[in-house]
């Protein structure tokens, strides 16, 4: 139970943060936004009026000496995520992070130990995992209704090849479509299956019209048993949002898998659509992130973000050298 709600900052002001973050805050129990920071003050000032946030700031340094500011929700681009996790770190604020967490495992390391040493909570932005959905998917396999989980396909792709300017398109800033979307079925069959894999084979896209990032992937994890997850991520591709796990007996279906709420269950004598509520994702995300700064214990620690970036790193590798690599 929340006591008293908890004052949020917002380190920029990306679509991410406007469309789905900021609004998942408002409508939560326990949040409240109590400031906005972005480099460009106006801005700022004008994402600040939009939402009724009570202050704005032209420097994110600005908003961190902020005492009223307890946590804060750090949407940038990629490469920044290290730099302004720990910086909030060192100044006591609890840090809510944009997926992925950091650019590679070691640098998540880093930004887990500083949060640890400075006493703050670090949670992956990963909305999708607070849907109830996700557990009764998780009993339905339990129950043994579908048998063994023989693997998994994840599909998320879109189509952005024609925004030229695009931050995801710059190696340098953490640009690419696995550091981007596919490490939602990543990280979606490392908490369905509830282990890790040992290995990686994935092919890419590389394209020197995109700054050289891989703008689509498919892939594949081992993790053992003959059991794994092959996947594709695309940011040049047509639209798809997909899971489906494959048992001896039935399959799971979801449709779409990270933003929906229905799921579909087929066996060898049924089909049947398994109803869950309509939630905002993002706004039960923040409420569970305020338990855990108030003391509940964490769904998903910060090491839980360094093994889904251990995985990620095995994928960049294995596409870049065209080679099976062995996860650590």
């Amino acid at each position: 139970m929340i006591e008293r709600q908890l004052n949020w900052g917002i380190l920029g002001c990306a679509a991410i943060a406007k469309r789905a973050v900021i609004p998942g805050i408002r409508e939560s129990r326990t949040g409240r936004l109590a400031a906005i920071a972005s480099r460009d003050g106006n801005k700022a000032q004008e994402t600040a009026a939009s939402f009724d946030i009570p202050k704005s700031y032209a420097s994110y340094d600005a908003l961190l000496a902020d005492d009223e500011i307890e946590a804060v929700y750090i949407p940038l681009p990629n490469h920044l995520h290290m730099e302004w996790t720990i910086k909030a770190a060192q100044a006591g604020k609890h840090v809510l992070c944009e997926k992925p967490l950091a650019l590679t495992a070691a640098e998540a390391e880093t930004m887990a130990a500083a949060c640890e040493r400075a006493g703050v909570r670090l949670s992956e932005a990963f909305m999708y995992r607070y849907n109830p959905r996700f557990e009764l998917i998780k009993e339905v396999l339990r129950s043994g209704e579908i048998g063994e989980i023989r693997g998994i396909h994840g599909t998320f792709t879109f189509n952005s090849a024609g925004s030229r300017n695009n931050f995801r398109f710059r190696q340098e800033w953490g640009g690419g479509s696995i550091y981007d979307i596919g490490c939602y079925p990543i990280s979606a069959a490392r908490l369905l299956l509830e282990r890790e894999p040992e290995a990686a084979a994935v092919h890419a896209l590389f394209s020197p019209e995109h700054g050289g990032v891989d703008m689509v992937a498919s892939g594949m994890l081992e993790f053992g048993g003959g059991v794994a997850l092959t996947f594709e991520c695309a940011m040049w591709a047509a639209p798809r949002n997909a899971l489906e796990i494959l048992g001896t007996d039935g399959r799971i279906e979801l449709l779409p898998a990270f933003g929906g709420h229905d799921f579909t269950v087929t066996t060898k004598s049924d089909v049947r659509v398994v109803e869950t509520p309509a939630v905002n994702q993002y706004a039960l995300q923040a409420d569970r992130f305020a338990e855990e700064v108030r003391g509940a214990t964490p769904l998903f620690p910060s090491s839980d973000a360094v093994c889904n970036m251990r995985v990620i790193d095995a994928c960049l590798k294995s596409a870049r050298e065209r080679a099976r690599i062995v996860i650590n």
